[in-house]
């Protein structure tokens, strides 16, 4: 009697993981994964598009926070997690395109082990100085590399950060000698220019519109296509004669390679109709950054085109992370 109420309990418990399996999705928790700690940009998208991705898919969506290795643990995570629907890896730009070319070797592939969901932001970035350099504008700042080759110092949020690439292209592109000043932070880099430690940076609005406003450095020029309306007296790279010059971070939903495309398409609903909240849209804009969603295909097309430039740039300037 014993083994036939054990048999009925593992019969019953099978059926109901079965129909558990096979309800509509979702049919339970979404997890959003971020591959940096709680605050900072990526974190702080995927806690603003969390609530409304919830309402609209039925079901909780967590935000969990897996740091560490410039973003290659929550990339590994979810490359190896079930293509459910249930595990999204929030990706940022540099990450997903620079890492397979600062890395030697990584557990994962941008192109074989995701499949994108949709962009969700971007992130703007201003290059600014300490007031202490000889430079009103960017021509100036050239102009004054070129005189001064390698006496011009730039601080980062890290190396191989977005910033950190993007000066080595700028370098690049205006062949001048800047030596790099990695920090651990967008915080402490900003700091340290401020107090005239290093001579410049390249950072996000939310981290130096401060010190702009209040004179502690000046900002030379907006590397995106258009002027920010926090600085709108600060002329575009393009307007300041430096048209090659544009410099976003961007930040993306991507599900494990396998993942159903309806399941794919329920994940892009739902993120959407998140970035066209008020609520989402006022949060973006005191974060400092610019809602630009883009569908599944042309995030796709968008990361390729995007490896192949950034992997150019960082094989010039010989970028390791490591």
């Amino acid at each position: 009697m014993l083994m036939k109420s054990c048999f009925a309990a593992l019969c019953l418990s099978a059926v109901a993981a079965s129909a558990w399996a096979q309800a509509p999705y979702p049919n339970k928790p979404v997890t959003l994964i971020v591959p940096v700690p709680p605050a900072g940009i990526l974190d702080t998208v995927a806690r603003m598009v969390a609530p409304s991705m919830a309402e609209t898919l039925g079901q909780s969506v967590i935000v969990d926070n897996k740091a560490g290795a410039g973003g290659n643990i929550a990339a590994s995570a979810v490359a190896r997690a079930a293509p459910d629907g249930y595990s999204l890896l929030v990706g940022y730009s540099m990450f997903h395109v620079g890492n397979p070319s600062m890395y030697t070797k990584l557990s994962w592939d941008p192109l074989r082990d995701f499949v994108p969901v949709g962009m969700l932001v971007v992130a703007p970035h201003v290059l600014a100085v300490n007031p202490s350099v000889p430079a009103k504008t960017l021509r100036e700042l050239v102009d004054y590399a070129k005189a001064n080759p390698g006496k011009l110092n730039y601080a980062t949020s890290g190396n191989g950060s977005v910033p950190h690439v993007g000066v080595e292209l700028f370098k690049q592109q205006n062949q001048i000698d800047i030596k790099h000043v990695p920090y651990k932070g967008a915080g402490p880099a900003m700091l340290d220019v401020v107090g005239g430690n290093v001579e410049m940076t390249v950072a996000t609005p939310p981290t130096l519109m401060g010190f702009v406003q209040n004179g502690k450095v000046r900002a030379l020029a907006v590397a995106a296509p258009r002027r920010l309306s926090q600085m709108p007296d600060v002329p575009t790279a393009a307007e300041a004669g430096f048209p090659g010059f544009e410099l976003e971070a961007w930040v993306a939903l991507f599900a494990p390679a396998g993942t159903p495309p309806a399941v794919v398409s329920k994940l892009t609903n739902a993120a959407k109709i998140a970035l066209e909240s008020p609520s989402v849209r006022k949060s973006a804009e005191a974060a400092g950054v610019e809602i630009r969603y883009m569908p599944p295909a042309e995030l796709d097309a968008t990361v390729r085109k995007d490896i192949l430039y950034w992997s150019k740039v960082i094989k010039t300037a010989n970028i390791r992370a490591e």
